[in-house]
């Protein structure tokens, strides 16, 4: 699974103008990026996304101006078995092909952005499959042979419970992680604008606020209050949704006591099963940040294996 929301919130914003859209396609050994990552060219320079953090984007640039003056797709591979490879900066010993196209009907058709949008939008995966002999692409279930197939899932957002100091920073955290975040608190003295900058901030019950919100696979609700009145009514609508990464704060000792209550309010063993607690990776975690950076990483891992 790749990032797309840079790119597709770019093409949305140039619609109606000449782009150009690159993505990797294949990739060997320790390449930069994941199969799926793209990167979007508008005719003035600008542009949004990667393929190679860097390693190659100057070639692609030049390649996206040739791709939209021709109207033609180009497929380009770059590895350090290539003399090239190193003058275009590609010296990590992986190799990557990457496909760059028109935004046009002779190459990755514009009226597909908004209809990836929308799907994303609804919480449903989207998948956009590539022909690439001619360069064409379209809205498919699956890739048959000479295809490849881009799957674009909903958005990521991670609902925060408990305005505390461990939420400060990993609102941060998931935000350098292009994360959509929201905090969750009822108690306005510590749910302030100073305190997140930045964030969204709601001041509604947690069950009632996720009712509303609906979190799907793609999303993460994390339980930090360390207050069994607000903490446990947004597992219980956490764990009757979809969520992708349930995960609570707490001692061993105070995550048994949390699943006694849980059980009695009617959640089964396979949903209590999903729930991290106590929440976060185990890295010998000490203060808030380091916390925090333990949570992010358990919440990274769960999606991943997710996708």
């Amino acid at each position: 699974m790749a990032d797309h929301d840079r790119v597709i919130d770019a093409a949305l914003g140039w619609a109606g103008q000449p782009c150009a859209l690159a993505t990797v396609i294949s990739t060997w050994g320790s390449a930069p990026r994941p199969r799926g990552s793209q990167l979007i060219v508008h005719a003035d320079g600008r542009f949004a996304g990667s393929v190679s953090g860097g390693c190659v984007e100057a070639d692609i640039l030049t390649l996206a101006g040739e791709v939209m003056q021709t109207g033609r797709a180009q497929l380009r591979r770059y590895g350090v078995a290539d003399a090239a490879a190193w003058e275009v900066g590609l010296p990590c010993g992986g190799e990557i092909e990457v496909l760059v196209q028109p935004v046009s009907d002779s190459g990755f058709p514009p009226d597909l952005f908004p209809r990836i949008e929308a799907a994303r939008a609804a919480g449903r995966s989207i998948t956009i499959v590539t022909d690439l002999e001619s360069g064409i692409s379209r809205e498919e279930a699956a890739a048959e042979p000479g295809g490849f197939a881009n799957r674009y899932d909903p958005p990521r957002r991670l609902f925060v419970i408990g305005a505390v100091q461990i939420a400060q920073a990993l609102t941060g955290i998931a935000r350098e992680l292009d994360v959509a975040v929201r905090v969750i608190d009822p108690r306005g003295r510590f749910l302030t604008a100073e305190r997140f900058p930045g964030v969204v901030l709601d001041d509604r019950w947690p069950d009632e606020a996720l009712a509303e919100l609906r979190p799907d696979a793609a999303s993460a609700v994390v339980t930090l209050s360390h207050d069994p009145k607000i903490d446990d009514p947004a597992l219980i609508a956490a764990l009757r949704a979809e969520t992708g990464y349930v995960a609570a704060l707490g001692s061993r000792r105070s995550h048994a006591a949390r699943l006694e209550r849980l059980d009695a309010a009617g959640l089964d063993a396979a949903q209590l099963a999903r729930i991290q607690g106590p929440a976060g990776l185990d890295i010998g975690a000490i203060g808030p940040s380091e916390i925090a950076l333990s949570v992010a990483a358990g919440m990274v891992r769960a999606w991943r294996a997710g996708a």
